[in-house]
């Protein structure tokens, strides 16, 4: 018995990891993954939808702004709100714009918000590209 303390406490012998040790940690990473990956890809839609909704409530006082102007909704582009406010996201295009209503689009990682206006409230924003 002494002489196994011994050889076990003995720095030359060099010894790995067993099998048992192994699949036990593997076990352990996979579990650690099976978390990690659903929440991630939680996170990350719930981000890219909250962005595309907030660059849709950024555009709105663009949109009040191209009304006041013109009188009508009719022909508002994207470039025309991006004209009137340079900080509205490039990625912002307008779905329709009749004379007293518009829909503006917002497409963020794959996610695609629209809002009917003018003045639209929470229930307005949908996630589609054609304000329904």
């Amino acid at each position: 018995m002494p002489e196994r303390i011994r050889e076990r406490l003995d720095p030359r012998v060099e010894r790995g990891f067993t099998v048992i040790e192994m699949l036990t940690l593997i076990i352990v990473i996979g579990i650690l993954l099976a978390i990690a990956v659903p929440a991630y890809l939680g996170f990350r839609d719930r981000t890219a939808n909250s962005t595309a909704k907030s660059n849709l409530r950024a555009a709105l006082p663009a949109a009040t702004a191209y009304f006041q102007d013109h009188g009508t909704y009719r022909g508002m582009q994207s470039t025309d709100l991006i004209a009137l406010d340079p900080g509205i996201s490039s990625t912002l295009t307008v779905a329709s714009a009749k004379r007293a209503s518009f829909c503006l689009t917002d497409t963020v990682s794959g996610r695609t918000w629209s809002v009917a206006g003018p003045h639209p409230t929470g229930s307005d924003f949908h996630q589609s590209d054609d304000c329904s």
